[in-house]
C-alpha cells in the first residue's frame, strides 16, 4: 500500500509518499481501507517534533490519528465489526498521540476502537467531525453550556472546532462573537452561527469585544493558546469561564492563580480527549450522539476542504498558514 511517512522531524518537506507493507490483521484487529483521513493540528505538531510528545516516536512514522473507512478483513476474535462495515476512529488507544498511522491507504486498527457510521453520514463528514465534534461536545456538554442570551467569544471561529462550537452555542441561544483571520473566514463564521466577527490581525480583539459586549463574555472558548488566552481574561465577564482546548500558536504559559481574582473571579479549564478515548463504549456512544446532531442539521460540516492523500504536504503547508477555513480531509 501507499502511505505518507516521515523519517525525521521538520517542515512539510519531510513528508514522503512511499510504499509500505501491511501485515494481516492480528487478534482483535480489523483492517480498514481508508476512505477519508482527518488532518488535525496535532499531526503538524507530531511532524515538527513538537510539544505533544513526551518521548521521541520511532522513525519512520506515518502521521495521523483519525479516519473513516471500510472494513476489509478481520483478525481472530473480532466481534465488534464485520467485513464491509463503514466505520471511523479517533486514536487507537488512550494515548492519542502515541500510535499514529492514519495517513495511509490501509491500516490495522483494534476493532474495539471503531465506531459505526450511520447511512446518513458521509465518510468525509465523519472524518471532518469526529475529533473536532467530540472536542466541542466536551466543552458544551460538560464544561460550559450557554444559556439563551449568553455572550460567548470563540477564537479561531472559522477553524474546524470553532465552526462546530459556534453552531452549537447558537443552537442554545447564545450571542456568538468569533475572531477570524480574514474577511472570507468572517463570512464563513457568520454562516455557521457567529453574530459578530473580529478580524484579529487588523483589530485589537480585546477592545473590539468590549465594544460589542461592555460587560464581557460569559465564556471564552480558545483553541489558539499562546497568542490569545491571557489577553482573553480581559474579555471575560465577572465569574466568566475561560476554556483553552488547543495550542495552535503554542502552549499557554503558566498563569498566576491570583490573576483569576484580579481579572474578575474567573473559572479556567483545560480539557483533553482522553475521557472519551479511554473507554471504547463511551467513544461509540458519544459518536452516535454527535452523528445524530449532524444528521438533524444542528451541526453542519459544509466547509470541509479536501486534498489527495498523496498531496498531504500541500495540505500541511496550507494548514500552517491558516489559509482556509474549516476542517481538512485527505482522500486516499
Amino acid at each position: 500500500m501507499k502511505a505518507i511517512r516521515i523519517h525525521s522531524h521538520g517542515g512539510p518537506e519531510v513528508m514522503r509518499w512511499e510504499d509500505v507493507e501491511i501485515p494481516p490483521p492480528g487478534p482483535g484487529e480489523a483492517r480498514l481501507r481508508h476512505t477519508a483521513i482527518a488532518l488535525n493540528f496535532s499531526d503538524i505538531n507530531i511532524r515538527r517534533g513538537g510539544f505533544y510528545q513526551k518521548d521521541p516516536l520511532p522513525m519512520p512514522l506515518i502521521p495521523g490519528n483519525e479516519a473513516a473507512g471500510v472494513v476489509e478483513a478481520i483478525g481472530p476474535g473480532v466481534t465488534e465489526v464485520k467485513v464491509g462495515d463503514r466505520v471511523g476512529y479517533v486514536g487507537v488507544g488512550a494515548g492519542f498521540f502515541a500510535k499514529t498511522a492514519a495517513y495511509a491507504e490501509q491500516r490495522n486498527v483494534p476493532a474495539a476502537r471503531l465506531a459505526h457510521l450511520p447511512d446518513g453520514i458521509a465518510d468525509v463528514q465523519a472524518a471532518s467531525v469526529m475529533l473536532k465534534g467530540l472536542t466541542a461536545s466536551n466543552i458544551v456538554n460538560r464544561i460550559y453550556r450557554p444559556a439563551s442570551g449568553d455572550i460567548v467569544l470563540i477564537h479561531a471561529a472559522a477553524s474546524g472546532v470553532g465552526l462546530l462550537l459556534a453552531q452549537w452555542c447558537k443552537h442554545f441561544g447564545a450571542v456568538v462573537i468569533g475572531t477570524v483571520g480574514n474577511a472570507e473566514k468572517a463570512k464563513i463564521a457568520r454562516a455557521h452561527g457567529c453574530d459578530h466577527t473580529i478580524l484579529y490581525r487588523e483589530t485589537d480583539f480585546v477592545a473590539a469585544v468590549k465594544a460589542i459586549a461592555p460587560g464581557g463574555a460569559r465564556a471564552v472558548l480558545d483553541g489558539v493558546g499562546l497568542d490569545t488566552f491571557e489577553k482573553s481574561m480581559d474579555c471575560a465577564a465577572p465569574f466568566g469561564t475561560l476554556v483553552n482546548y488547543g495550542n495552535a500558536s503554542g502552549h499557554v504559559p503558566p498563569i498566576d492563580i491570583m490573576q483569576l481574582s484580579l481579572k474578575g473571579t474567573l473559572c479556567m479549564w483545560r480539557p483533553g480527549v482522553s475521557h472519551f478515548l479511554g473507554d471504547p463504549q463511551r467513544f461509540r456512544t458519544l459518536c452516535a450522539e454527535l452523528f445524530a446532531l449532524v444528521e438533524k442539521g444542528v451541526l453542519k460540516t459544509v466547509a470541509t476542504r479536501v486534498y489527495p492523500l498523496a498531496e498531504a504536504r500541500k495540505a500541511h503547508e496550507d494548514a500552517e498558514r491558516a489559509q482556509f477555513a474549516g476542517p481538512v480531509v485527505l482522500l486516499p
